[in-house]
C-alpha cells in the first residue's frame, strides 16, 4: 500500500505540503498544560494492536486550540475507517496544515463543537473545538493530538515540539531475552552461555512509559539505536526506525516485550550493554557478560 493510499479520503500529500504559512520549530499547547507524566497515552506506545501515533490528553480542559498558525486542511466528522493513518479512528477531527508538509491533527472532538464555517487561515491559539468521546476510546474525553510529516511520510512525536513541564515517567529496562532463528527464547537472567548466531534482543516493556531511544552495544561498540522521535510509513504501516524499519509485530511481538536490536553473537566472551534514554537525555544502563560457544 502506498503512502498516498494511506491518506485516501483525507487530503493529498501535495495539497498538505502546499498549504500553510511556514513551519515553526515548536508548537504551543493544544489544550491546558499537562505534566509530562500525566498523559493518558504516549507516542509509540502499544495501543489497540498498533504503534501509537498520537499523544492523548487526560481531560483537564474541554477547549482545544490550534497549536500554531496555519491553514485549515479538513474537518472530519463521524466514524470512519477510510482515513489511512486514522485507523483508531480519531472520530471527529480537525486538521491544520502549517507548511513544509507539517500538519497537526486534533481528534476525539465533541460533535457539537466541530467548526461549521471555519476555513482559510487559522491563528495560533484559536479555539477549534472541545474534547469529546467520538474516537475509538468512547466514554473517555481527552484530546488525541498528532503531528504529521507528509514529506517524509511519517508522524512526529508531538512532545518534541511542545513545551515540557513536570517530571518524565521513570524508565526502567526490564528483563532481557533473546529469540534465536528457531524461535527459542533465552532469558539472560538464567542463561549466560549461548550458541553463536543471530538473535532478536528484547526487554520487558513498561505498560505506559516509552523511551525516546534505546541503544545496544557489544563490547563497547554500538550495534543498533532505535529512535522513537517519529514513525515512518513502510508497506502500508507506521514503523519505528532502527537499522531497519520495524513494524508493530516486530517491535511488539507479544503483550510483554519490546524489540531492542537484532544482534549477531560471535564465538568468545562478550559484554552486552543496553541503554534506554528519555526525552530529556536521561539514561539507564544494564550490562551482561555472555559466553558464546
Amino acid at each position: 500500500m502506498s503512502f498516498s493510499s494511506l491518506c485516501k479520503g483525507f487530503v493529498s500529500v501535495t495539497t498538505l505540503a502546499a498549504l500553510g504559512m511556514g513551519f515553526s520549530s515548536a508548537f504551543d499547547w493544544p489544550q491546558d498544560e499537562t505534566n509530562a507524566d500525566s498523559f493518558r497515552s504516549y507516542f509509540a506506545q502499544l495501543r489497540g494492536g498498533r504503534i501509537e501515533s498520537s499523544i492523548v490528553f487526560n481531560e483537564s480542559s474541554s477547549d482545544v486550540k490550534a497549536a500554531d498558525s496555519g491553514e485549515l486542511a479538513i474537518v472530519i466528522g463521524g466514524h470512519t475507517s477510510d482515513y489511512g493513518w486514522f485507523d483508531s479512528p480519531l472520530g471527529n477531527a480537525v486538521v491544520i496544515a502549517h507548511g513544509d508538509g507539517i500538519s497537526t491533527v486534533y481528534g476525539n472532538l465533541d460533535d457539537d463543537s466541530l467548526p461549521k464555517s471555519m476555513s482559510g487561515s487559522i491563528s495560533a491559539g484559536s479555539k477549534i473545538g472541545e474534547s469529546g468521546n467520538s474516537a475509538w476510546h468512547e466514554g473517555e474525553s481527552g484530546l488525541e493530538f498528532q503531528v504529521l510529516d507528509t514529506v517524509n511520510k511519517g508522524c512526529i512525536n508531538p512532545r518534541l515540539l511542545m513545551p515540557r513541564i513536570g517530571k518524565e515517567l521513570e524508565l526502567f529496562i526490564g528483563s532481557l531475552s533473546l529469540d534465536d532463528r528457531d524461535g527459542n527464547t533465552h532469558y539472560l537472567l538464567n542463561e549466560r552461555n549461548l550458541p553463536s548466531g543471530t538473535y532478536r534482543l528484547y526487554h520487558d516493556r513498561q505498560d505506559v512509559a516509552v523511551p525516546y531511544k534505546t541503544q545496544v552495544a557489544l563490547n563497547g561498540l554500538t550495534v543498533e539505536t532505535v529512535s522513537y522521535d517519529n514513525l515512518i510509513e513502510s508497506k502500508g504501516s507506521l514503523c519505528v526506525q532502527g537499522n531497519e524499519k520495524y513494524s508493530v509485530r516486530e517491535l511488539y511481538p507479544d503483550s510483554k516485550r519490546r524489540l531492542l536490536s537484532v544482534i549477531h553473537l560471535a564465538h568468545g566472551h562478550s559484554t552486552l550493554s543496553v541503554f534506554v534514554v528519555d526525552i530529556l537525555g536521561e539514561s539507564h544502563q544494564i550490562k551482561y557478560n555472555i559466553d558464546i560457544d
